[in-house]
C-alpha cells in the first residue's frame, strides 16, 4: 500500500504531549504524508471538525473532563463521516469490541504503535468506499423511481392514447356511413367540417406522441434562434383553427442578445402553449386576446404567453402538468399539452409557472437559459 502519497489531516485528541511525540514519531517512521491538528477539550474538538475538516479522527479514550465516547458521538449526531480510531492505553476486551459494535472504525494500543499508519489508510479506505457504495444506492434508488415513472406513464400513456385515437376514428367512421346512407347529400359540408375537427384532433395527439418520445431519446441540439421567427411560425400554424380570426395575437420581443436552444423543443413549447390559448380563448367575450411576450433576464429568456380566456378553476391547478389530466369539459385532446411544456422546459433546464383564474384568463411563464452561456 502506497500510504505515503495521500496528504491526509489528522484531529488528534489527546493531552498527553508525549504520546503525542511517539504517535507523531511512528507515522513518520512509515512516510505517512500527513497534517497534524491537537484537541485536547470538547471546545477544541468541536472546532477542529469546523474549520480543520479532518480526513481521520485518532482519540485518547479518556481525558480528563472528555473522552472518547463523547467524541464519537458528537461525530454520529453531526453526521460526519469520518473514520474514527481509538488510541489508548490498555482496555478490556469487552470494552474494545463494544467501541466496534458502536462503529468506531479500530482501535490501537499505545504499547503497539506499529500497526497505526496501515490501521489510519485502511480505515480511511473502507469509509471511501463506503461512501461510494452509499453513493451508488442513492443513484440507484432514483434510477429506479425514474424507471417507475416510465412505466407508470407508460401504462397511462397507452391507456389514455388507445382512448383519444379510437374516440376520432369511431366518429369518422359514423360520418362516413352518414354521407353513405344520405340521400340528398343535403348534409355533406356539416359532415366535412366535423370530420375535419376529429382528423386535427387525431393529428395533434399523434404529433404530440411524436414529440414526448423525441423529448426522451434525443440529446438537446443548440444553436442560435430567432424567437420572433419561431413565435411567427407557431402563429400560423394554427391559423384554420376555430376562432382563431376573432382573437387579437400581440408580440411583444425586447430581448437584445443571440439566444441559444433547442429550436425543435422551443417549438413544441411555443405550439403547447399557443394551441390551449387558442382552443380555450374565451370568444363570448368583446376582445379576446392572446399576448406573446419575450424578454431577457440575466442569462434567461423569459417567453411569457397571457390570454383572457376561459381560466382553470383553481382546484384543478395542482393537476395541470400530469400526463392525460384535462382541466376543462371543453378539452377534446389528449391531455398532453402542458405536460409537454413541463417536460421539454426541464429538458432545457428551464423552468414553467403557470397563473390563472377561472373566467378570467391564463398567464404562462417559461424561463429557459440562453444555452450558449452555459
Amino acid at each position: 500500500m502506497e500510504i505515503n502519497k495521500k496528504h491526509i489531516k489528522i484531529l488528534i485528541l489527546e493531552d498527553t504531549v508525549d504520546d503525542i511525540e511517539i504517535i507523531e514519531h511512528v507515522l513518520k517512521q512509515s512516510g505517512l504524508n500527513y497534517e497534524l491538528y491537537q484537541a485536547d477539550s470538547k471546545k477544541t474538538f468541536v472546532y477542529g471538525l469546523q474549520e480543520f475538516k479532518p480526513d481521520i479522527i485518532l482519540s485518547d479514550h479518556s481525558l480528563p473532563q472528555f473522552n472518547s465516547i463523547n467524541a464519537f458521538k458528537i461525530c454520529v449526531e453531526t453526521k460526519l463521516n469520518i473514520p474514527f480510531i481509538l488510541v489508548t492505553g490498555a482496555v478490556s476486551e469487552e470494552f474494545a469490541v463494544s467501541c466496534l459494535k458502536h462503529g468506531i472504525d479500530d482501535y490501537i494500543l499505545k504499547s503497539n504503535l506499529s500497526r497505526l499508519p496501515i490501521a489510519i489508510m485502511n480505515a480511511i479506505s473502507q469509509r471511501d468506499m463506503k461512501h461510494k457504495e452509499i453513493q451508488t444506492l442513492v443513484e440507484l434508488t432514483e434510477q429506479n423511481k425514474h424507471i417507475l415513472k416510465i412505466n407508470k406513464e407508460l401504462d397511462s400513456f397507452i391507456y389514455s392514447i388507445s382512448h383519444s385515437l379510437r374516440g376520432p376514428i369511431s366518429t369518422i367512421s359514423g360520418l362516413l356511413n352518414l354521407i353513405e346512407i344520405d340521400e340528398k347529400k343535403s348534409n355533406f359540408p356539416e359532415l366535412h367540417d366535423m370530420m375535419s375537427v376529429c382528423v386535427n384532433r387525431l393529428n395533434t395527439t399523434i404529433e404530440q406522441m411524436v414529440d414526448q418520445t423525441k423529448n426522451a431519446r434525443h440529446e438537446v441540439e443548440v444553436i442560435e434562434i430567432d424567437l420572433q421567427k419561431s413565435i411567427e411560425k407557431s402563429i400560423h400554424k394554427f391559423e384554420s383553427l376555430t376562432g382563431f380570426n376573432q382573437i387579437e395575437i400581440l408580440t411583444d420581443s425586447t430581448y437584445s442578445v443571440p439566444f441559444y436552444s433547442d429550436p425543435y423543443r422551443v417549438e413544441v413549447i411555443l405550439n403547447s402553449i399557443l394551441l390551449n390559448s387558442i382552443k380555450y380563448a374565451d370568444l363570448k367575450k368583446v376582445q379576446p386576446y392572446i399576448h406573446i411576450q419575450v424578454s431577457q433576464l440575466k442569462n434567461n429568456i423569459i417567453l411569457k404567453i397571457s390570454d383572457n380566456g376561459i381560466g382553470i378553476d383553481e382546484k384543478n391547478m395542482p393537476n395541470i402538468y400530469n400526463m392525460f389530466y384535462r382541466a376543462s369539459e371543453k378539452s377534446d385532446g389528449a391531455g398532453l399539452g402542458l405536460y409537454l411544456v413541463k417536460e421539454f422546459t426541464e429538458k432545457l433546464r428551464g423552468s414553467v409557472h403557470i397563473e390563472s383564474t377561472l373566467h378570467a384568463g391564463t398567464i404562462v411563464e417559461v424561463a429557459l437559459p440562453n444555452l450558449y452561456k452555459i
